[in-house]
């Protein structure tokens, strides 16, 4: 698989969908939680997902459950919480792993093409940010501590960059 576009993943409502969909987008692929002390960084994802949403960027939300037991929530209910406490309206997806040996295939894929500090290539905790390019190529990964507006310069350098 070499790009993003490649994969397919179950979106909230339970429906799979394929990756292809965003195809000339930019990505920000973001593992979420709801009991989390980065938490409300919700709002500053979906400030940028309505920000450049029309310039083409898409925020896609992966729900997981491996760090502290912070996402405990079936699919309604994280769909709920992020509906009434911050507005989401950025495409979210079924809860999945992104370590270990049921992570994600899109997850492996991620961590494989952009490693971590030291070349780690674990995800450390919530709120670990993937920036994709429109041409379905990782450009960047971000810790949890990476606020949603410190990636602002970078998503509007991947908006005007030629596909």
């Amino acid at each position: 698989m070499s790009t993003i576009h490649d994969f397919s993943a179950r979106a909230i409502d339970g429906t799979e969908q394929s990756l292809e969909t965003y195809r000339g987008r930019v990505l920000l692929v973001v593992n979420v939680a709801s009991k989390c002390g980065f938490t409300p960084q919700y709002a500053g994802l979906e400030d940028l997902y309505r920000s450049f949403h029309d310039d083409g960027l898409t925020v896609l939300g992966f729900p997981c459950d491996q760090f502290g037991h912070q996402e405990p929530g079936n699919e309604a209910e994280i769909q709920n919480f992020c509906s009434t406490q911050y507005d989401i309206t950025f495409p979210l997806f079924a809860k999945i792993d992104v370590n270990g040996a049921n992570a994600h295939p899109l997850y492996q894929w991620l961590k494989g093409e952009k490693p971590g500090v030291f070349g780690t290539e674990g995800i450390k905790w919530n709120f670990t940010k993937f920036l994709v390019g429109r041409d379905g190529r990782v450009i960047r990964r971000y810790a949890p501590t990476d606020t949603p507006a410190s990636l602002r310069e970078d998503i509007e350098k991947a908006l005007s960059a030629p596909v």
